[in-house]
């Protein structure tokens, strides 16, 4: 029993780790335009690896030489499918072990299952992604569903971990969690938006855009949600003011979260049980803060943009981990 106990944490925490260097990946692939250097799917015009491809990629290349398609995006995409692959694979072997070991594990394998359907719903939206050539609402959909799917993942492993005591007077903190994990998801979608609509750069200053704290805007063109990548729903060029808009909206409701995850993380950090993922919320909000300045004043840089990314996922997983911790003490507050 505690062999298959030892051998089911191992798989989950394993395949939590991978989920989150996916992420990290997945970052860097949408950062370098990498997103069609394999344009077909799920091979590099139809071959398994872009060694298959290279005629085609060649040709691409001369035809487009600062296009999409390029060997080193080609292999980028791809180390990122082969990722995603062996990810959903150790996902079903988790939703095996699950339900066949569920009375030796002591828990229901219905987690375990959500997380595979979920991961299945990630393959193909990652599909859209490059068959509707990166239109941002796919692809912001695909970034929020991968932030998902590591939540998922972390419920997984936080019930597979011991944690220290809770109070029951903790449990009333458990529905501003529930809010806090909203507006991050929230921020996340916005920051999605301006990463997939390439505005990280449209305001340069701070704290005002463009040398104004409200400045000239298009807030319909800018969240029109079913359009091509670089255009409005009407066929035109997306414009500036667009553009402006969709930073602009990220940038401020940034301090929405920060503000509130802040003061909640400050008064969890209370309680001996749920202080070292308060800690690290706090740590992760002025990390945030550092990385989508540096990336305004030093114009954009990859290594700090992928943090930036990095730095939502960890808001994303510490606030998982209390969410899954508040949650377990208010039903046995309930219970009792």
């Amino acid at each position: 029993m505690d062999a298959i106990k030892t051998r089911y944490r191992k798989l989950v925490f394993f395949t939590w780790f991978l989920t989150l260097d996916l992420i990290m990946f997945g970052a860097f692939v949408r950062l370098t335009d990498s997103g069609l250097g394999c344009p077909d799917w799920p091979g590099c015009y139809g071959k398994v690896t872009p060694i298959g491809a290279s005629d085609h990629i060649r040709a691409a290349v001369e035809a487009m030489p600062y296009g999409p398609v390029s060997f080193p995006k080609a292999w980028i995409e791809m180390i990122h499918r082969y990722v995603g692959a062996l990810l959903g694979l150790l996902i079903i072997f988790i939703v095996i072990m699950a339900w066949r070991h569920r009375k030796v594990l002591g828990n229901t394998p219905r987690l375990a299952i959500v997380t595979l359907v979920a991961v299945c719903i990630q393959g193909a939206f990652g599909a859209w992604t490059v068959t509707l050539k990166l239109m941002p609402i796919i692809v912001t959909i695909h970034l929020l569903g991968g932030m998902t799917l590591l939540a998922l993942m972390t419920w997984l492993a936080a019930r597979e971990k011991s944690h220290p005591p809770i109070s029951s007077a903790a449990a009333r903190w458990h529905p501003w969690m529930v809010a806090g994990f909203i507006l991050i998801f929230a921020q996340i979608a916005l920051g999605g938006w301006v990463s997939t609509n390439y505005a990280a750069l449209a305001c340069m200053d701070f704290p005002t855009c463009n040398g104004q704290w409200v400045p000239p805007m298009d807030l319909h063109g800018g969240f029109s949600l079913i359009r091509a990548l670089g255009e409005l729903p009407s066929g035109e060029m997306i414009s500036q003011q667009a553009l402006t808009a969709i930073h602009w909206v990220h940038r401020n409701f940034a301090f929405v979260v920060f503000v509130y995850m802040g003061l909640l993380a400050l008064k969890l950090r209370q309680e001996p049980g749920l202080r070292t993922p308060a800690t690290a919320i706090l740590l992760l909000l002025l990390a945030q803060l550092f990385t989508g300045l540096t990336t305004i004043f030093f114009e954009w840089p990859l290594l700090i943009a992928v943090l930036h990314n990095g730095g939502a996922a960890g808001l994303v997983l510490f606030s998982t981990t209390l969410l899954v911790r508040l949650a377990a003490t208010r039903q046995t507050t309930i219970a009792s």
